[in-house]
């Protein structure tokens, strides 16, 4: 099992690491870019004209840099109308025309094009009225610059051995970047079939989501790609590119081609990705009951891709670090990012591809799930790489942002693009994954798997909501089966809602809307009294206080339906109870010495008991730890460290003490010197015997690895004599072979921290960031680069990040982040933020992980009142820009929690610590 060490590093590391809907626009501006009035003032395009077939011809020009396109749509009328209003964004429309059914013009007048940028929409008109019931056809010829960032039709770029610079043009269209590629109806409700051909120059292959049908030579040296036709799909998943990427094939049991796509002499990293696309497609095959619906999969490493990966059906794009795998380069932990990842866009095939979310407020019913089957898939076809304990961190991470007061609903209100984006966060795939993982521990695994079947299969090739997935999950039974304690509706009228769950009647439905429609996270208070457990729940908050006036009005109305389990100390199974009111009274079956709620972490909240119940199991993992399961063990310190800000340090810290017992698997941000000195001399002592049996290989179980690679990493940046002596050592060999000899992976990043701490060691590590041919060892390469404590160098970093040369620009926001995680570089990298706010979201979109990743990552580095009036001074500096986004709140409410935590803690874990050390 995978160390429960790793968790604690995680957690502990976060803890003390102080650092509309459719609406119309106003009168009098909805104004076309001629002046005349735009027909349509809603965000959302009109229902009554629906596309069915898309006929595209598209020509990407890399020369140049400029594609042209011509599509023709079947659109389906459904009242009567001279408008057609549909989305286009930077695209140049040369001719619009309306067809008939046999495709003769409508019109022999050119049809006037009237654009409204500040809803990406373009109106065509058309003198003779369409009328409903009829078939018509929209022809657009259109054309653009290839796209300078990763949205749209985009140019990517690489770099032979030899230096030379080759382009490719490759697409991402979600959420809402389709339209910048071709005048399409870009909303996901709007579900059609493409046919797609793409012309291209003889050196170069053409890709899209179907299989080539055939190519055509169409002289001046171009050939024309025609593909086979798609089935129907939302625009956001239509994906082309034309590249001359190298790739390796496989096919399926069923019969499905497999292909992976890499730059050419990034070729020999494609073999782990192909192996793992083949296992977990088939495991998805029979986990749904569904044979995957196309002929083919392609995946495709982009070498510039902002996000990690995208599920465009048949033709998944991935960042290379996402799937490719150099077994000499790559870490247990970078092969378990990459199956992780394939899993994810696997699972979207089905969830997201097959049945789609009606709208964006409910893009957990992709997201969420693709993350949760990620870790479904890889525990039955990937046991080796342990990642039920991966999970852990995933619903650590929800609950850190769900305990904000600027969390929201997993269900949210979004309209524009930038809410659209902004719902591509924390929320949706990692609290929609615990959520889903908590009802399928109370619907039980089979109970759960035959219910999404039931709803993949109502809903194939259509669009879902929220309620569909509850109203689909539970079959209909008999009032004889429901008795029997079957897993069903009950049929009869009396409990047509009812399931059956440890002998009560539940309404599941009304039980996950408290998940899905109010945001936040419940806290379970529970004080036991013989055998009586008193239970209550309220809203957990980590900022306010039950003193503070305001947090009666923060808990009002907040009321969940939670499937609790727990466990005691003279019971060896799970017992289960619905807790559906602020308070109950559970009666145990006997006296016991210990209860521990949420057994195995598999429910969504956060649990705090009474003195007694603390002191008990505290006594409990001192002197016999294994009496409770590693999950339960590391829920109980995360959510002890969760309850810091809320009680007192001291709980947490008590409970601790047990950990130099852990075989299973911290602290400085700060500046307050003594603290820091004692902290580290104090984790140090305190794990000197888990640091001191680690070895530097790459032996052992993916567990073992990645255990090591956290401990080591932990004991060098914490100075410790033995590790950088080693590190060093290891970093010496490596320059005087010139980066000939391999070192262990597991810990090669560590050794590249210790040899970029001198101008040489880093100047050599900056040159073999640019000749590397791997962007997992590129990766490590720049960890090592930005953690330097020479200010100096990490500036010349960031400017080689923001010029996009030497360090592409996609990986300009992780640089940012990286910088100001060292607490040389907090301040350098938001005076950085600040100084090319303009140009950073020139590259990544307001909304886009790229600017949230930005934010997040220099504002909650902060920890001080003169720091966050600061970050609001410059927030409210651009509130123009950023009035909407979510992420501002998210950032500042950080830092509160950060300001709360030092004030209420530091002088308590100054006293814990010298008594300690003393």
């Amino acid at each position: 099992i995978m160390h429960l060490l790793l968790v604690i590093l995680f957690f502990l590391e976060a803890q003390f690491c102080v650092q509309s809907s459719d609406s119309s626009s106003p009168a009098g501006e909805n104004l076309a870019t001629n002046g005349l009035p735009f027909p349509w003032s809603k965000v959302r395009l009109p229902s009554y004209i629906v596309p069915v077939h898309y006929h595209l011809l598209i020509h990407p020009n890399l020369t140049t840099l400029r594609f042209n396109g011509s599509v023709k749509i079947e659109i389906d009328v459904k009242n009567n109308t001279n408008w057609v209003v549909l989305h286009s964004k930077n695209l140049k429309i040369f001719t619009a025309t309306v067809l008939d059914e046999h495709e003769a013009h409508l019109s022999d007048k050119v049809l006037s094009v009237l654009e409204y940028p500040s809803h990406e929409q373009i109106a065509i008109f058309s003198p003779k009225i369409l009328t409903s019931g009829e078939k018509y056809f929209l022809y657009l010829e259109f054309g653009a610059p290839l796209s300078d960032g990763f949205y749209g039709f985009y140019k990517s770029t690489y770099k032979t051995k030899a230096g030379e610079t080759r382009v490719l043009a490759s697409t991402h269209f979600e959420p809402t970047s389709a339209r910048m590629a071709l005048p399409c109806f870009d909303e996901p409700i709007f579900k059609a079939n493409y046919t797609v051909r793409i012309r291209r120059g003889p050196s170069h292959i053409a890709l899209s989501n179907m299989p080539l049908e055939q190519t055509v030579e169409i002289g001046n040296g171009l050939f024309e790609d025609q593909f086979e036709v798609s089935v129907r799909m939302s625009s956001y998943l239509l994906a082309f590119i034309v590249c001359d990427l190298r790739s390796v094939s496989g096919m399926t049991a069923t019969g499905i081609n497999i292909t992976i796509y890499a730059v050419p002499e990034k070729w020999h990293q494609t073999h782990y990705a192909l192996e793992a696309a083949l296992r977990l497609l088939e495991f998805y095959e029979q986990y749904f009951n569904i044979l995957y619906p196309l002929p083919k999969l392609d995946l495709i490493a982009i070498p510039d891709f902002q996000a990690g990966a995208m599920e465009n059906w048949g033709l998944t794009t991935y960042r290379e670090t996402s799937l490719l795998y150099d077994p000499d380069i790559s870490s247990a932990s970078d092969k378990l990012w990459v199956t992780m990842v394939i899993g994810h866009e696997l699972a979207h095939q089905w969830f997201g591809n097959l049945v789609t979310m009606e709208w964006w407020n409910d893009i957990w019913l992709n997201e969420g799930f693709a993350r949760y089957m990620e870790f479904v898939s890889l525990e039955a076809v990937y046991p080796e790489l342990k990642v039920e304990d991966h999970f852990l961190d995933t619903c650590f991470g929800a609950i850190g942002r769900d305990s904000l007061n600027s969390s929201r609903p997993i269900s949210s209100l979004a309209e524009n693009p930038a809410q659209i984006e902004e719902m591509f966060d924390t929320v949706s795939y990692d609290k929609g994954a615990c959520i889903l993982h908590m009802l399928r521990n109370f619907l039980t695994n089979e109970g759960f798997q035959s219910g999404i079947i039931r709803y993949l299969r109502r809903f194939k090739y259509s669009n879902a909501r929220n309620e569909d997935l509850w109203d689909s999950l539970i079959k209909t039974c008999s009032e004889e089966e429901f008795t029997a304690g079957e897993y069903c509706y009950s049929s009869t009228q009396a409990t047509k809602n009812a399931y059956r769950f440890a002998g009560e009647h539940i309404d599941l439905k009304k039980m996950m809307y408290t998940w899905t429609l109010q945001k936040g996270i419940p806290l379970i208070t529970v004080k036991r009294q013989g055998r009586k457990l008193y239970i209550g729940q309220e809203r957990f908050l980590k900022i306010v206080l039950p003193d503070d006036p305001s947090w009666h009005s923060l808990q009002e109305g907040y009321l969940w339906h939670i499937p609790l389990t727990y466990k005691t100390s003279h019971s060896d199974y799970e017992m289960k109870h619905i807790l559906t009111t602020k308070s109950d009274v559970l009666t145990l079956d006997e006296e016991v010495d210990w209860v521990k709620l949420n057994s195995d972490m598999n429910g969504y909240y956060i649990v705090h008991y009474d003195e007694e119940g603390w002191n008990a199991l505290t006594e409990l993992l001192r002197i016999n730890h294994t009496a409770l399961s590693f999950k339960d063990r590391a829920s109980l310190i995360h959510n002890a460290f969760q309850l810091v800000t809320k009680f007192y340090i001291n709980l947490a810290l008590d409970l601790i003490g047990y950990l130099k017992s852990e075989t299973h698997n911290m602290i400085e941000k700060r500046n307050i010197a003594d603290i820091t000195h004692n902290l580290k001399t104090y984790i140090l002592q305190y794990f000197r015997d888990v640091i001191d049996k680690q070895s530097w290989s790459d032996d052992g179980m993916v567990s073992d690895r990645r255990l090591r690679e956290e401990v080591l990493s932990l004991a060098c940046d914490f100075d410790y004599p033995p590790c950088l002596e080693k590190a060093k050592h290891l970093y010496n060999s490596w320059v005087e072979s010139n980066g000939a000899i391999s070192l262990p992976t597991d810990v090669s990043e560590t050794v590249y921290m210790v040899g970029a701490q001198d101008d040489s060691g880093w100047a050599y590590l900056l040159e073999k960031y640019g000749v590397s041919m791997c962007e997992t060892e590129k990766s490590k390469f720049l960890s090592a680069l930005a953690s330097s404590k020479d200010s100096e160098k990490l500036s010349r970093l960031l400017q080689l990040g923001i010029n996009g040369t030497l360090i592409k620009t996609q990986n300009l926001p992780s640089l940012i982040y990286l910088v100001a995680k060292n607490p040389v570089g907090h301040f350098l990298a938001w005076d950085f933020v600040k100084k090319h706010w303009d140009e950073l979201v020139e590259k990544f979109p307001l909304g886009s992980f790229g600017i949230r990743n930005i934010i997040v990552g220099t504002v909650t580095q902060f920890s001080s009142t003169e720091e966050l009036r600061e970050v609001e001074d410059f927030f409210k500096s651009i509130t123009e820009q950023v009035s909407e986004l979510r992420v501002i709140q998210v950032a500042t409410e950080n830092v509160e929690k950060n300001i709360m935590w030092l004030s209420r803690n530091l002088e308590t874990m100054r006293t814990w610590l010298q008594q300690r050390l003393n």
